[in-house]
């Protein structure tokens, strides 16, 4: 009964805040020190007409004790924006609840975003894991920057087409009033975009055109990452034919958005998985190849490593 009552409180409050804890803890493998914060990509939200971006991903966490919560930051906008959105969270998270740090965890856009409040408030910030994240720009940036000439009709369509799926998920998921905006993102998403973001933030980022960055960098967080190297990964999945074809745009292995040396990022825990961009998240109702570890498992493996830290 206890158990049920903290499911439902969690949701109300879901509904309502930009951000929720979700607690129901059975077990301690997943139960680090310090507080997980989940934050979204690109057109992403946290729970989409009850469905979590990160599908099921919170509660596996929670059952074995981790404390999480996920934001809700612009769906498009420049890091630096979603970066301030998402500091604002974590200064609230860390003043109702009085502990002294997070451990972040962004996925896509979510993984620059998560670097911007490490980087400007270290302090804030134990750790930050990257998956499938664009920390040297996508080839599917720079093709639609070079190709769309700025300020033509394309780009407006495209703009007004970016809009208003923003404007839908912000409606299904409780996310009005934040700040959209379309072209900066994909600036944000280019390789110039991309290399200009790390020399403010140049925290974890490898030096190296596809190696390891810091493991603990100089403002004392540590970084992870891992990806995902496949783009058709179950038939089942009617996503991953769009995967497939956006994938074409790379000369290197790639999750179908990014390429893998792109989501490097201090200690690369793997980046060979067979998913693509969106079975990083359990996507799509958790479909995903049969002979990959599950997505939810390299979470939790991920938080009782972070628990192992001391983190």
């Amino acid at each position: 009964m206890k158990l049920t009552y903290s499911l439902i409180l969690s949701y109300t409050l879901l509904l309502t805040q930009p951000f929720v804890a979700l607690q129901a803890h059975a077990g301690n493998y997943t139960q680090t020190q310090y507080p997980i914060v989940l934050v979204h990509g690109l057109f992403g939200f946290d729970k989409l007409a009850g469905v979590d971006y990160f599908y099921g991903i919170p509660h596996a966490l929670t059952k074995d004790g981790a404390t999480v919560y996920v934001a809700q930051v612009s769906g498009t906008n420049s890091s630096e924006v979603r970066g301030e959105q998402l500091l604002s969270q974590v200064e609230t998270i860390l003043a109702a609840t009085g502990e002294e740090k997070i451990n972040l965890i962004g996925h896509s856009h979510g993984g620059p975003t998560a670097r911007y409040v490490a980087s400007v408030r270290p302090d804030l910030v134990a750790s930050v894991t990257s998956i499938g994240g664009v920390h040297k720009g996508s080839k599917l940036a720079d093709l639609v920057r070079t190709n769309v000439r700025e300020g033509s009709g394309l780009e407006v369509l495209g703009v007004k087409l970016a809009d208003g799926l923003t404007s839908l998920i912000n409606l299904l998921s409780g996310g009005q009033g934040l700040e959209q905006d379309a072209l900066a993102s994909l600036d944000a998403l280019t390789t110039q975009g991309s290399l200009a973001f790390n020399q403010h933030y140049p925290e974890g980022v490898p030096t190296s055109t596809c190696g390891d960055g810091d493991w603990l960098a100089s403002n004392g967080v540590y970084y992870y990452s891992w990806t995902g190297a496949a783009t058709f990964t179950n038939l089942l999945d009617p996503t991953d034919g769009a995967m497939t074809v956006l994938g074409l745009a790379f000369d290197e292995p790639n999750d179908g958005l990014v390429g893998t040396c792109s989501t490097h990022l201090g200690k690369v825990i793997r980046d060979d998985y067979r998913m693509n961009h969106l079975d990083e998240i359990n996507g799509l109702l958790g479909i995903h190849h049969l002979f990959e570890t599950d997505p939810v498992t390299l979470y939790r493996q991920h938080a009782n490593r972070l628990k192992l830290q001391g983190l």
